[in-house]
């Protein structure tokens, strides 16, 4: 079989399969054997990249194609694009890919102007025109507005970070198996590497929903009454709540690590807390 690289990065950007999806894919394969080519952009996997594990494993022979594009950005951006258009995305996902267009977009730089990455009129390239800023044209091909994609590039970036922290965190994270506001992943982005990883710690062990001070913002759904309080005695019950979660994690912290802990279960109380004054 042809020797193919593997690309942490690239192979990052693809949603990882639930075991029985992956099981389901494994059995088809099996039986009618690969007959989608895997595509390869200087002998790297860009598309394909369970079926590669289950072709290698099973000695199952298969296809490549070969695309050709000028720098990794371009391929991330391809990636992106292929899933977008392919699967059937949770908001979180949706968010992250999102932003981690708009990063890609912003390194891509060929414009003899000198206009660069951090500028605010863009580089001219195949994905936009000069007199459109990043945010602006991506907000039109996904049908956001700016703000929400420069929001979801903070959320992109602190995606990038738990992961780094934890893959499983990471995974959790983008299968909707714990939920975290948005607006909480946002302002995690300039977190520390040690709130980062305190919270990653979390995820994995599953206790981090434990301490979610409020169900996700409906704001990006336009139910914004969902979790709206009603009266006096539903914002009693909900700050019983937050303070009875603070205190249950207060009970966790050991004296490794004290403050890292104390911070973040902090700032899930006044996350909580400010969420629910915003939504009466």
């Amino acid at each position: 079989m042809q020797d193919i690289i593997i690309d942490g990065e690239f192979e990052s950007l693809l949603p990882m399969l639930d075991k029985v999806t992956f099981e389901s894919l494994e059995t088809e394969l099996l039986h009618n054997g690969c007959r989608d080519a895997l595509v390869l952009w200087n002998g790297i996997l860009i598309d394909g990249h369970n079926r590669y594990k289950i072709c290698t494993t099973h000695n199952i022979p298969f296809n490549t194609i070969d695309m050709e594009f000028n720098s990794r950005e371009e391929v991330q951006i391809w990636i992106i694009d292929n899933q977008v258009s392919r699967r059937n995305l949770t908001p979180i996902q949706l968010s992250n890919y999102r932003g981690l267009h708009y990063m890609a977009e912003k390194k891509i730089i060929s414009n003899k102007s000198g206009k660069n990455q951090h500028s605010e009129v863009d580089a001219q390239n195949e994905h936009q025109p000069q007199t459109q800023t990043t945010a602006r044209f991506l907000s039109g091909r996904y049908k956001v507005s700016p703000v929400t994609i420069r929001r979801d590039t903070k959320v992109a970036e602190a995606i990038s970070a738990i992961g780094e922290a934890s893959h499983e965190a990471r995974r959790k994270l983008l299968s909707s198996e714990v939920s975290i506001d948005k607006k909480v992943l946002a302002e995690m982005s300039s977190w520390s590497k040690e709130e980062i990883e305190a919270v990653a710690a979390q995820i994995e062990e599953g206790t981090y929903e434990k301490r979610k001070p409020v169900p996700p913002s409906q704001a990006e759904t336009g139910d914004s009454t969902a979790t709206r309080p009603t009266g006096l005695k539903e914002c009693n019950a909900a700050i019983s709540g937050l303070t009875d979660g603070f205190y249950s994690e207060m009970q966790k912290i050991s004296a490794n690590s004290w403050k890292v802990k104390l911070r973040a279960a902090l700032k899930s109380y006044i996350y909580g807390l400010e969420a629910l004054s915003s939504s009466i």
